[in-house]
């Protein structure tokens, strides 16, 4: 009888096999490794900037630190008031002024637009979001900004300003460099963004829903607003979050036309459109290198771990709105 013994030659098909779960295994470790390695940033992030500024949390707790308007590097007094309330309060006039932009842009390139005529406007818009920041804010300081001053603040100081219960909004120096101007120039920066976004949402209407109410008698404007914008509420809400979170972070156009003010006055005088503030960017890139205490340091990071605290809140209620109004539509 013949014994068949093993020649150790390893079979073409047995080899690719083999390969195969090694690829596997390294594709998924390193497909792992990616994934963890957002969560990882993001905590280490926000732990670093506990750590730096732990100092002022430790000197200042928190609940003083963001209702005092204080901003005093030579006592080593500070408070996060004033860019806190800076940052909000021109972002919510900026998207103010984005939203309705945003949202007839992307009606009339998805509703209104003649076939040839879209490619051209889609593209214009994102060529202007394609434009650096630090162009939004030349260009702001020094041409939006003299007209601001010459001819629409002086109107409006005239005609406005005496106005009952809103003319404190449109009280100030109006020398153009204020909130209405950063207001004016976020509003620009963050329009291709949010209408990008809202036509996106508009595109995924199913095309026999309109069709239907097209056949029931509905004209274009029926169509828009009793089908279409019901079924991108969410996408709009969301796009309008998104928005808001970006115009929070923007630095570099703000810093050129909003004055970085840390004393603008009573609060009163903080609402009014006419008048100077600063934001927690505006503050973090102007005295980064002007700090030259470790307290003055610690502060600015605390500052840096509140704006991010705001921004990550921010996306996390948006995400949980949009979540409700798409199950509720669902339902």
């Amino acid at each position: 009888m013949i014994e068949l013994k093993d020649s150790g030659v390893v079979s073409p098909a047995a080899s690719m096999k083999r390969n195969g779960k090694l690829g596997n295994t390294l594709f998924k470790i390193a497909a792992f490794t990616a994934a963890a390695l957002i969560p990882f940033v993001v905590i280490t992030v926000f732990v670093v900037l506990f750590i730096e500024a732990y100092p002022a949390i430790k000197a200042f707790g928190v609940w003083h630190f963001i209702t005092s308007k204080s901003w005093d590097a030579v006592d080593n007094h500070f408070g996060a008031f004033t860019p806190l309330f800076g940052s909000i309060y021109v972002t919510i006039w900026a998207f103010i002024f984005a939203a309705p932009i945003s949202i007839g842009v992307a009606i009339y390139i998805t509703e209104l637009a003649p076939h040839w005529l879209k490619p051209i406007v889609t593209t214009a818009i994102e060529l202007l979001a394609a434009i650096p920041t630090v162009i939004y804010g030349m260009w702001g300081l020094f041409v939006l900004a003299p007209v601001m001053q010459n001819h629409v603040e002086p109107w409006i100081l005239d005609h406005l300003a005496t106005l009952p219960v809103i003319g404190f909004l449109f009280n100030g120096p109006g020398i153009g460099i204020d909130t209405f101007t950063t207001a004016v120039i976020l509003s620009i920066m963050i329009t291709p963004f949010m209408s990008s976004l809202i036509k996106d949402a508009f595109g995924l209407v199913p095309e026999v829903i309109k069709e239907s109410a097209y056949g029931l008698g509905a004209t274009r404007w029926e169509v828009i607003r009793k089908v279409v914008m019901p079924y991108v509420s969410s996408g709009i809400f969301g796009s309008g979050i998104f928005a808001i979170g970006r115009a929070l972070g923007e630095t570099m156009a703000v810093s050129f036309v909003n004055g970085n003010n840390h004393n603008p006055g009573s609060f009163l005088d903080m609402l009014s459109l006419l008048n100077s503030v600063t934001t927690i960017t505006v503050t973090l890139a102007d005295e980064f290198t002007e700090a030259m205490t470790h307290l003055y340091l610690s502060a600015l990071f605390y500052l840096a771990l509140i704006l991010l605290t705001i921004s990550f809140s921010t996306l996390a209620i948006a995400k949980f709105i949009v979540w409700r109004l798409e199950r509720r539509w669902k339902t």
